[in-house]
């Protein structure tokens, strides 16, 4: 029962960081820029520590074996996601630097 409510902080963590980008959001890829303000300043992927978070608590609600897998597999997507994205956007000098700024990519600490 603790980790319902916790869902809602990793639902509102993906919807600030949404909310963060402002215009820049959109469903198709594209270089709009370089966001660094609201969740940005935390971390480079705040969206994607929410996926993350909402998944971990889930499964502290829910686990199974077949709800681990399921996930293990989404969060290795979402890294690979994550550092293909990153590998495009530091062909930017922006981008670099907002690297030297913000140190990690989900959790301050960790990674």
């Amino acid at each position: 029962y603790v980790a319902a409510p916790l869902q809602f902080l990793a639902l509102w963590l993906v919807i600030w960081g949404k909310m963060s980008l402002g215009r820049s959001f959109a469903i198709l890829p594209a270089n709009r820029g370089v966001v660094t303000g609201g969740a940005y300043r935390y971390v480079r992927h705040p969206i994607y520590a929410g996926y993350l978070a909402g998944h971990i608590l889930f499964l502290l609600s829910s686990f199974s074996l077949y709800n681990f897998t399921v996930y293990a597999i989404i969060t290795l997507f979402q890294v690979h996601r994550i550092l293909r994205e990153e590998r495009i956007l530091a062909l930017t000098e922006e981008y670099r630097d907002y690297l030297g700024r913000v140190r990690y990519r989900l959790c301050p600490g960790i990674f």
